[in-house]
């Protein structure tokens, strides 16, 4: 797909210490409180279903699948589920950590994006092979938030509640300022949730969202047919219909995933029992995750 480089330290992303976790617990010490709507969206167990659609989404820009998935070898899936363990500590701790915790953790992640770059070693939708990338780029930097950001609330729209415009709209701030850790300027994000649902449409519709090979064989053996136990199959089946479901039609069709009327009937079916009477009867300590329980008071 293309030509990587990294200059400074080999291999320094992977073998450099992992950031400091949020002590399994919400820090009182955040860039974020507890009523912070990035803080209770995330909380959900529910949510966590989010990623495999963040995932395809993000590959499916062939620049950000370059910057983000060919820096890492992708054939080999112990170092890709390293990776992404990686990228969940960082934000985990980016969410729910210590304040000094989070702007530690975002210089480091900013200092290895700025040492990978590459270019394209074939087509790929409208950028012809020998196109330049960086993994610091604004625009690849965007999408591969956007992506987070848009999969984790159709997922709690659909089996959690649907968010309020107005928590909507402050779920998006609070990721703008993670936006800011990561590397990106005010300037370089939509500045309100009606401008962020704009691009998200507009990046769809246009031809910078394809689905290239590699990143169609990627996807298919990382996120929706990895090995797994023959026990885990049914859940990971599951799993896949509800991402098949809730992806933009394009992006699905971009994967090979068919459109079913009857699979996405029976996700619309599941979601409304999700929403409606499994949620609502949940504890806290069964409905949210370890990290969007308080810290207990020593």
């Amino acid at each position: 797909m293309s030509t990587t480089t990294r200059t400074g330290p080999a291999a320094e992303d992977r073998d450099a210490p992992r950031p400091t976790m949020a002590a399994r617990h919400a820090s009182p010490d955040g860039l974020f409180d507890d009523h912070a709507m990035i803080r209770r969206v995330h909380r959900e167990r529910l949510v966590m279903l989010h990623g495999p659609r963040t995932l395809l989404l993000q590959a499916s820009h062939p620049l950000a699948f370059a910057g983000f998935w060919s820096s890492t070898e992708v054939r080999d899936l112990s170092l890709v589920h390293a990776r992404l363990q990686r990228t969940a500590e960082a934000m985990a701790t980016a969410v729910f950590g210590r304040a000094e915790d989070a702007e530690r953790m975002g210089e480091r992640v900013r200092g290895i994006h700025a040492r990978i770059s590459g270019t394209l070693a074939s087509d790929a939708g409208p950028w012809p092979a020998g196109t330049a990338w960086r993994a610091d780029d604004p625009e690849l930097l965007l999408w591969i938030l956007a992506a987070l950001v848009d999969s984790a609330m159709v997922v709690h729209d659909r089996l959690v509640r649907p968010l309020r415009p107005e928590e909507r709209a402050a779920f998006w701030r609070d990721y703008r300022r993670v936006g800011e850790l990561f590397g990106l300027r005010p300037g370089d994000m939509p500045g309100s949730i009606a401008a962020f649902d704009d691009y998200v449409a507009e990046m769809i519709a246009s031809d910078r969202i394809v689905v290239v090979p590699d990143a169609r064989d990627a996807g298919r053996r990382i996120v929706l047919r990895p090995p797994l136990p023959l026990k885990l199959r049914p859940a990971l089946e599951l799993v896949n219909g509800l991402t098949a479901s809730l992806l933009p039609p394009k992006v699905r069709r971009g994967f090979g995933m068919r459109t079913l009327p009857g699979r996405d009937l029976a996700v619309a079916v599941a979601g409304a029992w999700s929403r409606n009477l499994l949620r609502p009867v949940l504890p806290p300590a069964l409905a949210w995750t370890p990290h969007g329980s308080p810290a207990p008071v020593r």
